[in-house]
């Protein structure tokens, strides 16, 4: 059990520090919301690992990777969302300053929004988990042992969005970003746009 626990671990926190949608949607909503933007993103975030992990457990997960389908149904889905979410992004970058965001408008509910659909489209979070629950956690382990290993799981998870947000919002790091906001805005956008396109061109 120990040894599983320190596999989650690790396996979990080289997942998180990955660069990938995610950090990016998070990145970007953090710096242009500021930390509670970031924060209901992350939970948005966390609420999509969840439905994955949920997938995984019932064996919907292995149904999505076996289904060409449903495979490229979650793959087009998540890049279309990511492109859009680019191109609002760049768009952004082109605004006045003092110009609000688009999703601000919505609260806080937006940014949930954004990071639960951002996770929940992208097919490589039901892969990565289908993967630990084939290899770490197997039909052998316990209700418990899962249990316990899901949290640890989460628990990284959520450790690393709030170091992630935090550090973002420090004044000195958010003076930067300021300071080029329009920069930062247009970067990020080519970057979601860029992922998006990856995540078309993926194959299975």
């Amino acid at each position: 059990m120990a040894e599983q626990i320190l596999v989650i671990l690790g396996v979990t926190f080289f997942a998180m520090v990955t660069p990938g949608p995610d950090m990016v949607i998070v990145l970007r909503n953090t710096i242009v919301g500021g930390r509670l933007a970031g924060l209901h993103t992350s939970l948005g975030v966390l609420a999509g690992n969840l439905v994955h992990i949920s997938y995984c457990v019932i064996g919907i997960g292995w149904l999505i990777s076996q289904s060409i389908l449903a495979f490229t149904t979650l793959k087009y889905a998540g890049a279309a969302y990511l492109i859009y979410l680019g191109i609002t992004s760049f768009r952004s970058g082109s605004t006045q300053p003092d110009t609000p965001a688009p999703e601000t408008r919505g609260g806080n509910r937006a940014w949930l929004a954004q990071g639960f659909l951002n996770n929940i489209f992208n097919q490589k979070g039901t892969l990565f988990y289908l993967g630990v629950f084939t290899t770490v956690i197997t039909p052998e382990t316990s209700a418990r042992a899962t249990s316990v290993l899901v949290l640890c799981m989460l628990l990284v998870s959520a450790s690393f969005w709030l170091f992630f947000v935090y550090t973002l919002d420090r004044p000195i790091i958010r003076e930067l970003i300021e300071r080029f906001q329009k920069t930062v805005n247009r970067i990020l956008g080519a970057l979601l746009i860029a992922l998006g396109a990856r995540v078309a061109s993926m194959e299975r």
